[in-house]
């Protein structure tokens, strides 16, 4: 099922499976999110939940039970309940039944994702509380698409990365088959633009740590419209697009967690979490898109 609303700048339509952004319309009509291509890449604006990247062997294990998962967890691929769709708001709710916890994740959890649309900016807000009586640990990140080019009379090297100020982030390196392998290194330094290539994620994508821009955005070079995603506060901003040449689509994904490193361990409470909730504790985090175009 899906859901849409509007104002007088942006048109939002989010599905219920997955709870997923699949369409976001200007005043002029025209799509900004990717149309999910099948024979590139089949989704618009995943959420990730309850872990961000891959598993170690694609597995976790809890109280001596092992649960398998496919990567950045299983948020996107399940239905979500939708409370609400009025106004400026779409509103919607994930909790585990029986089934989701024998099989996927062994924790009660409930997980609200709100879209607001705010002028020309979405907001997307994720909530997660504990109901349960034991901790609750998670990972949880974003992953929207945006075409690229914005037109026609456009080209891949018409557009840019650009942050609010020069950075010189530092990689973490997923070379071990998307597992972090415990290195870093530096793609750039003291640069404020990131020029677009269609050969520039052919080894992936690339996940930055240590920013201190509070904006990373996609920009039209000639003309200044630009999609401008608000980071500050994320630990990590990774982008990214799928092998295509040339490039549709490019991804920033913030995230408050990451993927598995080659050496973790398999128990759940010993991998790297964006929070540990203590039962009836709350916890939100939202990433705030501008589009000028």
């Amino acid at each position: 099922m899906q859901a849409t609303i509007q104002n007088k700048f942006l048109s939002l339509t989010v599905d219920t499976h997955g709870a997923e952004a699949v369409s976001l319309k200007n005043a002029a009509g025209e799509e900004l999110l990717w149309q999910a291509d099948p024979a590139v890449w089949e989704r618009h604006a995943p959420i990730l939940f309850p872990w961000t990247g891959k598993l170690k062997d694609g597995s976790f294990t809890h109280g001596g039970k092992t649960y398998k998962g496919g990567q950045h967890g299983f948020a996107r691929d399940v239905e979500h309940t939708l409370l609400k769709a009025e106004g400026d708001t779409i509103q919607l709710e994930l909790r585990p039944d029986e089934a989701m916890k024998a099989e996927k994740f062994p924790f009660d959890f409930l997980l609200t994702s709100t879209f607001r649309l705010d002028g020309k900016t979405l907001h997307h807000t994720l909530t997660v509380s504990n109901p349960g009586a034991e901790e609750l640990r998670f990972g949880i990140g974003y992953h929207p698409a945006f075409q690229v080019p914005f037109d026609d009379s456009h080209t891949v090297e018409d557009y840019e990365f650009r942050f609010d100020q020069p950075e010189s982030p530092v990689i973490l390196d997923a070379s071990g088959g998307g597992l972090l392998t415990g290195k870093c290194y530096y793609q750039w330094k003291n640069q404020q633009a990131i020029q677009l290539t269609n050969d520039l994620f052919d080894n992936d994508s690339f996940c930055m740590a240590g920013l201190r821009t509070r904006t990373l955005g996609i920009y039209e070079k000639d003309t200044g419209r630009s999609i401008v995603c608000d980071v500050a506060g994320f630990p990590y901003t990774l982008i990214w697009s799928a092998l295509s040449k040339p490039l549709r689509f490019v991804c920033i994904e913030p995230w408050n967690s990451l993927p598995a490193s080659v050496d973790d361990p398999q128990e759940w409470e010993q991998r790297a979490a964006a929070a540990c909730l203590a039962p009836g504790e709350e916890w939100s985090t939202t990433l705030s898109t501008t589009f000028n175009r």
